[in-house]
């Protein structure tokens, strides 16, 4: 039996009113992490959470539900987590691809980061994931929404920085938080 501790995590007067009223959508295939994450909503007061196993349910989730944030995991068998957000993340042909989405994955991959961002992520969390990591995460989000733009190709949360490069320019070192356009 494997089990976890959940540590108190102090949650800012701002959010305490909040987070009990938001809708959080968990999609991940893992039947393990979507109790770790739903267990550590809770514990934030998150009352309205729900789970999808897999990414073409959770689409159906998305338009159903229409939730506040969506918690996504990258690897999953048939829709992946970037297929999941290039689908969320068409105006005009998804009903709501303005919804926060937070990446959930295992991988600290430099070029993941990036590609990540390039696809309209709002925010990037590493698996084992924290409590406070989560808080954070969707503190971001609510607290401080991005404006949603469409550039070159790209629909997603304007980005925090923005580099434009030539077709063969190499990525810059150290460009972790950015869109990088080519």
């Amino acid at each position: 039996m494997i089990s976890f501790w959940i540590v108190q995590i102090n949650i800012p007067k701002y959010l305490e009113a909040r987070l009990p009223t938001i809708k959080v959508l968990v999609v991940d295939d893992d039947h393990y992490m979507r109790k770790v994450v739903r267990t550590m909503l809770k514990a934030l007061g998150v009352n309205h959470v729900h789970e999808c196993s897999e990414g073409t349910a959770g689409l159906e989730a998305i338009r159903e539900l229409n939730p506040d944030i969506v918690i996504v995991d990258w690897e999953m068998p048939v829709i992946d987590g970037l297929q999941f957000i290039r689908t969320v993340r068409s105006p005009g042909n998804f009903p709501v691809p303005d919804v926060p989405i937070i990446l959930l994955t295992g991988h600290a991959d430099r070029w993941r980061v990036i590609e990540a961002a390039r696809y309209g992520v709002h925010e990037y969390l590493l698996k084992p994931v924290s409590t406070k990591a989560l808080l954070d995460r969707i503190a971001a989000v609510l607290v401080k929404p991005r404006q949603m733009v469409q550039l070159e190709g790209y629909y997603g949360p304007l980005p925090r920085k923005l580099v434009l490069l030539g077709d063969d320019a190499p990525v810059p070192h150290g460009q972790d938080d950015v869109l990088l356009l080519k």
